[in-house]
């Protein structure tokens, strides 16, 4: 599928290109303008495999996240019986990242996800008590199969190698393999580190693997934001 990033780094918009018959699944509300020719189904994203219980389970999850005020987990399905072109964008200023998929399996942040096509699942995973006291929130977004995938983030995107061991601040996370493990930690010095330190908790990776980083945290300009706002 013929694709490209203009505008980066800061106002990054993703360009794609499909054939007749190509189809491109895409987070809802990211698409900026597209040909008249493509055809737009919304679909609740829980997975290709799943049954009558998994989509029930994904519809009540999505339920929850909305009331929450957080992603609803529904995703476009743009087709192209004629072909054509989709214009999309994250909703924070950042790089669009495009990662080769080739059988693996990836776990993303919730907001990190922009778009898919080819032969991978794409479904929303349990984070457990982990991702919260990470501040991913409860579920990260799973990738798995053969194809291309798109990323975004707030700020530059940049890949690390986790080879044995590696440690990154909970709101730099983008994304990492699925065959790393990840455990929660404090940045160091007890409870008053992880009150004063300013670096809320830590993710630590064990096993070899990619992890996916960005240069930003939105947490940071919330909090930055924060007292400026009038009461």
């Amino acid at each position: 599928m013929q694709h490209r990033t203009k505008h980066e780094p800061s106002s990054s918009l993703l360009e794609v290109t499909l054939d007749p018959g190509e189809v491109l699944v895409a987070e809802a509300g990211a698409m900026v303008a597209r040909s008249p020719r493509l055809r737009t189904e919304v679909r609740l994203n829980a997975g290709r495999g799943a049954g009558f219980f998994g989509r029930l389970k994904a519809l009540f999850v999505a339920l929850l996240r909305k009331l929450a005020g957080g992603e609803t987990f529904f995703v476009n399905h743009i087709s192209a019986p004629e072909g054509g072109w989709v214009w999309l964008a994250p909703p924070l200023s950042g790089r669009v990242k495009h990662i080769a998929l080739r059988g693996e399996s990836m776990l993303f942040s919730t907001g990190s996800y922009l778009a898919s096509a080819g032969d991978i699942d794409v479904k929303v995973r349990w984070g457990g008590l982990r991702a919260v006291l990470a501040r991913e929130g409860t579920f990260f977004i799973e990738a798995s199969g053969a194809g291309d995938l798109w990323l975004s983030s707030y700020g530059a995107i940049d890949e690390l190698s986790c080879d044995g061991s590696l440690v990154v601040d909970s709101g730099h996370l983008v994304g990492f393999d699925a065959s790393l493990s990840l455990a929660i930690r404090s940045p160091g010095g007890g409870l008053m580190g992880l009150m004063v330190s300013g670096e809320g908790v830590v993710c630590e990776f064990t096993g070899r693997g990619r992890v996916l980083i960005q240069s930003r945290s939105a947490g940071s300009l919330v909090g930055w934001l924060a007292p400026l706002l009038p009461p």
